[in-house]
């Protein structure tokens, strides 16, 4: 199976794909979150880091020698955006207690917003924690992310197949890993680094919030088919 997160924001069957200090409450228990790309996702896309320069295909080894050629973007720049995925996993996993989850549309989801750009910004992180001395457990964190995604998107698949053997249990069970794993990483920043990252995603998902309740009746029954 190709690889599950890949370097470009979005593209045909890529994906996306730790908590923070407050929970915040799911903003729609019965229709997944749009996570659409839209003005306001390319700029934060902008403002998290300069991660257009990076190529479609750089995955595996070839990403590994370009990250070690390609001087990396400042910690900080890839924290948020680490962060704010969590919060889409949530998200993602809230859509899955409705009688009938549209597997499909999770798949997409996993292939949209900030995690269309995780596999980059996890080794990222990872590579400012090997440069610490906590390479090997951060690396091991980055595996097992990736590995439960990729579990997890069969798993849509699957599902979507009719498949009774794609549990819906069995898909919580692969992101509560992926996000013990985004935890374990997270843990290697440094403490002003992960609190300064904490406060950009909070208030881009509290602006996300605004806008979305300043919107009328009619544009939000819009948005909520989009």
């Amino acid at each position: 199976m190709a690889s599950l997160v890949t370097p470009a924001h979005v593209s045909n069957c890529k994906p996306l794909l730790c908590s923070t200090s407050k929970a915040r409450p799911v903003r729609c228990a019965l229709s997944p979150p749009t996570w659409r790309e839209s003005r306001r996702m390319v700029s934060i896309s902008l403002v998290l880091s300069n991660l257009l320069l990076i190529p479609n295909r750089a995955e595996g080894g070839v990403f590994d020698k370009y990250v070690k050629r390609k001087k990396l973007d400042p910690l900080e720049t890839y924290v948020p955006a680490v962060i704010l995925t969590e919060f889409q996993f949530k998200d993602l996993e809230k859509t899955l207690e409705v009688d009938k989850p549209q597997f499909d549309l999770c798949r997409s989801l996993l292939r949209s917003g900030p995690a269309a750009s995780l596999r980059v910004n996890i080794r990222a992180v990872a590579q400012y924690a090997s440069d610490s001395g906590n390479g090997k457990t951060a690396m091991n964190n980055v595996d097992d992310c990736l590995r439960s995604l990729e579990e997890l998107d069969s798993l849509f698949l699957n599902a979507s197949r009719n498949d009774p053997a794609a549990s819906v249990k069995s898909m919580k069970a692969k992101i509560s890993t992926a996000l013990g794993a985004l935890d374990s990483l997270l843990q290697t920043v440094p403490s002003d680094v992960l609190s300064k990252g904490k406060v950009i995603a909070d208030s881009y998902r509290d602006q996300e919030d605004v806008e979305t309740e300043s919107l009328d009746p009619e544009l939000k029954q819009l948005e909520s088919v989009l």
